[in-house]
């Protein structure tokens, strides 16, 4: 059996998203015949059914779910293969960092300086500063070398090493009747709406609600109960602040981020049994480079010795 062509995978992932051939023939830019050709190929040469065609609709085989998953990883590597191989070729190479604003857990520039100090044959680093789920599709598409994540994050294809874990705290509006307390308790806070955070995985939102921790009942981490309240959508520290003070939400941040955004309109506490947030630094697992492999030493080395976090990983 000959191996399939990112022009076939490219071919079968439009169909399989639009489950509409015309449809897909139009989003690729080419005719119907062929493209339903090319897939009746692949199908033959896998030797399975990929899609099941009735006169009403197209729907996937369990083997073509299969195929979508890793077509989607395949022609993602392809692509972030050949943006790394361009970038590798410039002039003047570096080494591109990815970031979300509060998610360094104020290690960053540290890092740089001991990035920097471990010689002048390697490439500069160039700081990428993205929104929320930025970081990690820069990482995975090839734009960026090296980032650093929060968790939790989808770390498939990735390796990744933790750097720093800090607690998590209430953000509270200040006239919340719960705000004049010292510390809270998950229970407390149950009836509460909380935030969403665009884009992030429904697999990660029991941690995004607080559900994740030793008080969510028995221990199930895939979403938040049935019983939580939506909250507004967000997509920024920033717009989190604003819905809780509001008084349209409560939500949790980490402890470096509430200590950057000290506001008179909002009082932040801990909580017993929240689960806490780990600062990370990521880069692809088929990563070569020295330049990665010295940011990611230096990262270890600033961590391991930062006095400010309550729990520093060596």
């Amino acid at each position: 059996m000959s191996e399939l062509e990112v022009r076939e995978l490219r071919y079968f992932i439009a169909v399989a998203e639009e489950l509409n051939f015309s449809r897909a023939a139009q989003r690729l830019g080419m005719a119907q015949p062929p493209l339903s050709k090319a897939i009746a190929q692949m199908e033959s040469r896998l030797g399975v059914r990929l899609l099941e065609r009735t006169t009403r609709q197209v729907r996937l085989t369990t083997a073509g779910q299969v195929l979508l998953d890793q077509a989607r990883i395949a022609v993602d590597a392809v692509h972030a293969a050949a943006r790394r191989a361009r970038r590798a070729g410039q002039p003047t190479p570096q080494l591109v960092v990815a970031v979300k604003p509060g998610g360094d857990a104020g290690l960053l520039r540290e890092i740089l300086a001991a990035y920097r100090g471990t010689g002048s044959h390697l490439p500069p680093p160039e700081v990428v500063v993205g929104g929320s789920g930025e970081p990690i599709t820069m990482l995975r598409d090839g734009r960026a070398d090296v980032a650093l994540l929060r968790s939790p994050f989808d770390g498939q294809g990735l390796d990744h090493q933790t750097l720093v874990v800090e607690p998590r705290l209430a953000v509270l509006p200040a006239a919340h009747r719960l705000a004049g307390r010292r510390r809270l308790r998950l229970t407390d806070l149950k009836g509460e709406p909380i935030p969403r955070w665009k884009g992030a995985a429904p697999s990660h939102t029991a941690y995004y609600t607080g559900c994740d921790g030793a008080e969510a009942g028995d221990g199930h981490t895939g979403s938040a109960p049935a019983d939580t309240p939506e909250g507004p959508l967000v997509a920024s520290v920033e717009q989190l602040l604003e819905v809780v003070a509001l008084g349209q939400a409560v939500g949790f941040l980490s402890l470096s981020t509430t200590e950057r955004h000290q506001r008179p309109d909002i009082a932040y506490r801990p909580v017993t049994g929240l689960s806490p947030s780990a600062v990370m630094v990521a880069w692809p697992e088929t990563s070569r480079s020295a330049a990665v492999a010295a940011f990611v030493q230096a990262a270890h080395d600033v961590a391991t010795h930062h006095p400010d976090h309550m729990t520093a990983l060596a």
